[in-house]
């Protein structure tokens, strides 16, 4: 990162060694926030879905049930490691592995900041693409070392499952790369500074609205969540990829699981929301102190918050269902739309700048009001039925 990078140049050390730590610190912080993040996520999406089906959630270890996911954590690093008699077992180990490695490269384009960036590459949006397909790779071996009839299924539909919903993913790629004529992740948040109304969701209103609702549907199912969550559907494959996995390997497949929905998340704040950009600019500092990083995880920690949300809320896929919205819905909206939008973009390069700029904030503020509303009449609900219960 270049701000590491000047922070650490500041010391007096020598050049390579400036360059060496540039490069470990910002690795350690992301590796560390990688591990550390899943306890916390675990721990959310417990109570979420507590509070959504009437239940208490985690209540007994710590103070509301915080220490409940460390606990589970260090459960699952003190537990053997079963490997099955006629498994591989090089690449059985080396797939968890693989799929985490896969989750936590794309941190390394992703803009934090103006100056808080691992790498700035031209090609950021390719490369995000074609890290994040590592987990195709690691889930099908997995099944395949596994030497499970169950766990080869599992894989095998995982891999259809990503590979089918990656392309009109992919095509919502392409249409903000044509929108702001670059791969770059960072030239993408430059080309949206001014504050909400200039955020690439609004541009060509409700285009790119419907584009963003694509691409985070894709992001879903590649993330395998409900309602997408057929690679993991234990009702119909044992347990699917991961059947014969346990202890921190079993641990691993999930630590990258959450680790993606959060990378995903932060990809589609960058491409869609402005990123580390704050919705006025008058919000981006406070008292000199760049607030861009603080941005960027609330607006990729909102998209987790819906991810999780969904998932206690829609029912899970057959797998035709699934492949009918990948191939029938999402495939054929996402080719219009960047034919539509590549059109629009040669005749009106800015937008429609009276619409544009004006249903931003009207948009937002009905969505968050709701949400508010939601919230308070839920905890009423909530507190009525435990004195109900309590009588």
């Amino acid at each position: 990162m270049d701000l590491t990078a000047q922070l650490i140049g500041g010391l007096g050390l020598p050049p390579f060694l400036v360059a060496a730590l540039a490069g470990i610190l910002p690795a350690v912080l992301l590796i560390t926030f990688m591990a550390l993040g899943p306890i916390v996520y675990v721990y959310a999406e417990t109570k979420i879905a507590g509070f959504m089906q009437d239940r208490i959630g985690p209540k007994r270890v710590g103070p509301h049930g915080m220490l409940q996911t460390v606990a589970d954590a260090v459960k699952l690093l003190f537990k053997e490691a079963i490997f099955p008699a006629s498994a591989d077992k090089f690449l059985f180990t080396l797939a968890p592995c693989l799929v985490v490695v896969g989750a936590f490269l794309s941190f390394v384009v992703i803009p934090f900041g103006s100056r808080v960036q691992g790498a700035d590459l031209n090609i950021g949006v390719f490369y995000v693409v074609a890290v994040s397909s590592l987990s195709t790779v690691g889930l099908i071996m997995a099944g395949w070392a596994s030497n499970n009839k169950y766990a080869l299924f599992g894989a095998m539909r995982s891999a259809a499952q990503i590979v089918s919903y990656e392309i009109p993913a992919v095509m919502s790629l392409v249409v903000v790369v044509m929108m702001v004529g670059s791969l770059s992740l960072k030239d993408i948040v430059e080309a949206q500074q001014g504050g909400l109304p200039y955020w690439i969701v609004w541009r060509y209103f409700p285009l790119n609205v419907i584009l963003f609702l694509v691409f985070f549907t894709a992001t879903l199912a590649e993330c395998n969540r409900a309602p997408f969550d057929i690679p993991e559907a234990e009702s119909e494959l044992v347990a699917g990829f991961h059947t014969e996995y346990s202890g921190f390997f079993f641990a691993m497949f999930f630590m990258a699981e959450y680790t993606e929905m959060v990378v995903l998340s932060a990809v589609a704040s960058v491409l869609f929301f402005g990123g580390p950009l704050a919705p006025h600019m008058a919000l981006q500092t406070i008292g000199g102190v760049g607030l861009g990083p603080f941005w960027l995880i609330a607006k990729a920690w909102t998209l987790v918050f819906v991810m999780m949300w969904l998932r206690w809320t829609l029912p899970r896929l057959r797998v035709d269902q699934l492949m009918h919205v990948a191939w029938k819905v999402l495939l054929p909206i996402s080719l219009a739309l960047v034919v539509v939008i590549g059109g629009l973009t040669l005749v009106l390069p800015r937008g429609f700048p009276v619409v544009d700029r004006i249903v931003g904030w009207p948009i937002v503020l009905g969505i968050f009001a709701m949400l508010v509303v939601g919230v308070l009449r839920a905890v009423q609900w909530s507190r009525r039925r435990i004195q109900e219960m309590a009588a």
